[in-house]
């Protein structure tokens, strides 16, 4: 059904205000300062904030749907999103003049293997739940399959030509593959064999380990190749490709989204992290670990490595091995100083605050501050990201995220 009137010029409205913010000069200069630090050449340090799930306090506070028509609020969703962004957080993210759609693809989540991965939530109400171990013995794995990845462009096609229709020529509506990249082989490994499981078998029953650890790489590089013959990747780089604990991902040694150029995924940036072997030794995590994550990883233009987990003391062999390796994620329970010299410049030293600093019922501002500090004076000018995520709860004070930023913003600009 076409639009209402109304609901036409909500959506033009909202469509119009991101058209003009993404003329002022700030945008480019944002994009300039990124590709600098990413290519290891920085101003000064880039700050990124992201509210995670505590988007909902700032949606609740700041956005008002209007649309009639239900099937177009969650477009007009989208747009009020971008606008509180570039609104509340003042941070480095750049608003561009595009509008994404993105391709339709079933079949990419981790719940289809062969059969369903059992949890419980036994009378959890902070999102805690349990894994229930579904692969027990060797003879289970081979009833494993890979994910039934589907890419559907027809339809996504319809949306394309929908989104052309209601604001096409204002924003630049682009149809979006997939330009997220995750290779957590562990946190899959958990929900099948179960956490306390997998640490035992690393002594115990390391060849059943390795098989699966082996077929979870076999379904990610199966995932690749469909995604390769669909033609269903996009390029990232731009703010869609946002990984892990890294911010923007626009560098100069990767190929810009209107570029023409088609390089497959040497053209783009992935993300591969194992917060579940936090406890894993070295040798055990190269071992068991980060030898399955490196044939996916290999096919990518550059690397993002590491999340939560402390690597202050895996990061040699990560440095060692990992190919193009640009972004290395420095958690807020890491050595920043032992980073900081295993790191030396050759990598973005990517920092994540410690956001219960921000997100407690009593938040701390003037630790907040020292910590942001005491990073750039470790760092001392090297390539450095300061990204505040993990953010479940603003204690319904969402103007917390705002503060964070212009706080961060300052200090970064302040210390140049």
């Amino acid at each position: 059904m076409p639009a209402s009137q109304k609901d036409l010029t909500i959506l033009r409205d909202l469509a119009k205000q991101i058209a003009d913010i993404a003329e002022m000069p700030e945008q480019a200069e944002k994009i300039c300062l990124w590709k600098a630090c990413n290519d290891l050449k920085p101003e000064r340090a880039m700050v990124y904030a992201d509210p995670q799930n505590g988007w909902s306090e700032l949606d609740k506070a700041w956005i008002k749907l209007e649309c009639e028509d239900p099937s177009l609020r969650g477009w007009e969703f989208g747009l009020r999103r971008r606008l509180i962004r570039h609104k509340y957080i003042p941070d480095d993210f750049p608003t561009l003049n595009t509008f994404n759609v993105d391709l339709s693809i079933s079949g990419a989540g981790y719940d289809d293997y062969g059969f369903a991965l059992q949890t419980t939530r036994p009378n959890q109400q902070d999102g805690a739940y349990h894994i229930e171990p579904v692969i027990k013995t060797e003879d289970d794995i081979e009833r494993l399959h890979f994910r039934p990845i589907k890419v559907n462009h027809e339809s996504t096609n319809r949306y394309v030509d929908m989104a052309n229709d209601l604001f096409g020529d204002i924003l630049n509506v682009r149809k979006v593959g997939k330009s997220y990249w995750r290779y957590g082989l562990s946190r899959v490994l958990i929900h099948m064999r179960g956490l306390d499981n997998m640490m035992l078998d690393l002594y115990d029953n390391s060849d059943l380990l390795k098989k699966l650890m082996q077929f979870l790489m076999d379904d990610f590089i199966n995932e690749l190749d469909i995604m390769e013959r669909e033609h269903a990747f996009s390029l990232n780089n731009s703010p869609d490709g946002v990984n892990g604990s890294g911010g923007i991902g626009y560098t100069s040694d990767l190929p810009e989204w209107d570029s023409g150029h088609i390089p497959y995924y040497k053209g783009c940036r992935c993300w591969a992290e194992s917060q579940e072997t936090v406890g894993v030794g070295p040798k055990h995590f190269d071992e068991f670990i980060l030898h399955y994550q490196l044939p996916p990883m290999e096919r990518f233009g550059l690397v993002d490595y590491g999340c939560c987990e402390p690597l202050d003391h895996k990061l040699d062999i990560l440095i060692k091995k990992v190919p193009h390796l640009r972004w290395v994620a420095v958690s807020p329970w890491s050595d920043r100083r032992l980073c900081a010299e295993k790191i030396q410049g050759r990598y973005v030293y990517v920092y994540k605050p410690n956001p219960s600093l921000i997100c407690s019922p009593r938040p701390d501002w003037e630790q907040a501050e020292r910590e942001i500090r005491e990073t750039l004076e470790i760092t001392n000018g090297d390539p450095t990201h300061i990204v505040m995520k993990d953010t479940n709860t603003f204690c319904n004070e969402p103007e917390r995220i705002t503060r964070w930023a212009k706080m961060a913003s300052e200090i970064v600009r302040d210390m140049a």
